[in-house]
């Protein structure tokens, strides 16, 4: 059994193939093995957004827009969808388990600011012990189980694809095809168990910290997710199958209700010679200062605690015959949201939204070993039951198209356009266009 779990180097076996190692720097420390792995990655990256200012945004909208400078078009250097990794994993076998742990780092190569302020990222903290004989349990922060294989397979894990409203550089990472096409799987603390692989076949389930993007209230049950897949080769095809879920109880928090409360002012009498003396020449003696010392406030209605279900299933495909490959995705929830699991996902009354999504993408390899894909992904998010129409989301659309050169077995060098579009249920539209130009190195 692979103990090996590793992002990037997943990422580009999936992705790219042979175009990356299949293990890092492999260093014997007695009864351990230490895999010492991670990824580089740099674009330059330009961003043109259309007329629409953020005045008239869409809510949940992932196109760009013009800044309050009315500047359209943004540039920066940053990471792509990857972070910049440095992972540690070890391995050994004790007591006829195989036990190994990972801990990982996601430091930037870009900052917005004159000074280092970005502060890095730590994704994975996680202890495994199984055997191939009955299985893995996982223990730890690691990527999520639903929505993983749809982001593994997305070809832009390798490139930027969307930029996610931001114009400012030195963001951490960019969005890919994330909310154009899939929900974030995220990075949970969770307690998981997977099978062995069963000619082919494979299962994990698990449970998840429910405090996933739902508020401050107390979770009263854990998240739960899950999924199987089937890996399969007959020739010269190769490719697998999946379906995935997740279900959470949510509670959202109450607030109380707020007072409306009246602008507030005071009269001072002061000498008229100690606030200057061209005042005191025109006016003398003293002078009636008038300052506010409380702004109007309006009133708020209270908001009461609701308690709603956040359920979501997906199923996707990937094949690869020879130098071409074919992923196919879809995905339909409610109370989810549509781009980080959860984001409005209902109202503030726990009235659930329902949402579905998905992407095609299709690969070939030229010659010359360059990877040429194409794809187009979409997320809809719909009005919850009697909800008035309002400028929240109701589809973001993405088309992207990319060169991925391996320029050696470890570095690659990588070409994207992509273009975004955003509508909402009262009808405002924006869309922009996402240039990149970079290179990611795995070792």
């Amino acid at each position: 059994m692979n103990k090996k779990i590793n992002l990037a180097v997943a990422s580009a076996t999936l992705v790219l193939g042979a175009t990356a190692a299949n293990a890092g720097i492999v260093i014997p420390a007695g009864e351990w093995t230490l895999d010492v792995n991670g990824n580089v990655n740099v674009y330059a990256t330009t961003h043109n957004g259309d007329d629409t200012t953020t005045a008239n945004s869409i809510t949940g909208g992932l196109a760009t827009y013009k800044d309050a400078e009315g500047e359209s078009r943004s540039q920066g250097i940053n990471t792509g969808l990857l972070p910049a990794w440095l992972g540690f994993t070890g391995t050994t076998r004790q007591n006829d388990l195989d036990v190994s742990f990972t801990i990982s780092m996601q430091p930037n190569v870009s900052d917005s600011g004159a000074g280092d302020a970005k502060t890095p990222l730590n994704r994975q903290a996680f202890l495994t012990f199984g055997d191939k004989s009955w299985g893995t349990i996982k223990m730890g922060k690691d990527l999520g189980i639903f929505a993983a294989d749809a982001i593994l397979n997305d070809m832009t894990l390798l490139g930027a694809g969307a930029a996610g409203g931001s114009t400012n550089s030195g963001s951490s990472t960019s969005l890919g095809g994330i909310g154009t096409g899939y929900i974030y799987p995220a990075w949970k603390g969770q307690v998981a168990y997977t099978t062995p692989n069963m000619n082919g076949f494979q299962a994990t389930i698990g449970i998840t910290n429910p405090n996933q993007n739902f508020g401050a209230a107390f979770q009263d049950q854990f998240g739960y997710e899950g999924k199987a897949s089937y890996d399969f080769a007959a020739g010269d095809a190769k490719g697998k199958v999946w379906v995935s879920g997740a279900a959470y109880d949510v509670t959202t928090s109450s607030t109380a209700s707020v007072a409306a409360v009246a602008a507030k002012t005071k009269a001072y009498a002061v000498i008229a010679t100690l606030i200057g003396a061209s005042i005191s020449n025109t006016v003398g003696g003293t002078v009636s200062i008038t300052i506010t010392i409380a702004d109007a406030v309006a009133s708020t209605a209270a908001v009461d605690s609701v308690t709603y279900d956040a359920t979501v299933v997906d199923i996707g495909a990937n094949i690869n015959l020879g130098n071409f490959g074919l992923t196919g995705y879809y995905y339909s929830g409610e109370g989810v949201g549509s781009t980080i699991f959860g984001s409005n996902g209902a109202t503030t009354a726990g009235l659930e939204r329902d949402s579905d999504g998905g992407y095609v993408q299709a690969t070939f390899v030229i010659p010359t070993g360059t990877k040429l894909g194409a794809s187009y992904g979409v997320s809809k998010l719909d009005l919850a039951s009697g909800e008035a129409t309002s400028s929240l989301l109701e589809e973001n659309k993405r088309w992207t198209v990319g060169a991925y050169h391996p320029l050696t077995k470890h570095l690659n060098l990588v070409a994207e356009y992509n273009k975004v579009e955003a509508e909402s249920h009262n009808n405002l539209k924006a869309e922009s266009d996402h240039f990149s130009l970079g290179a990611i190195l795995f070792f």
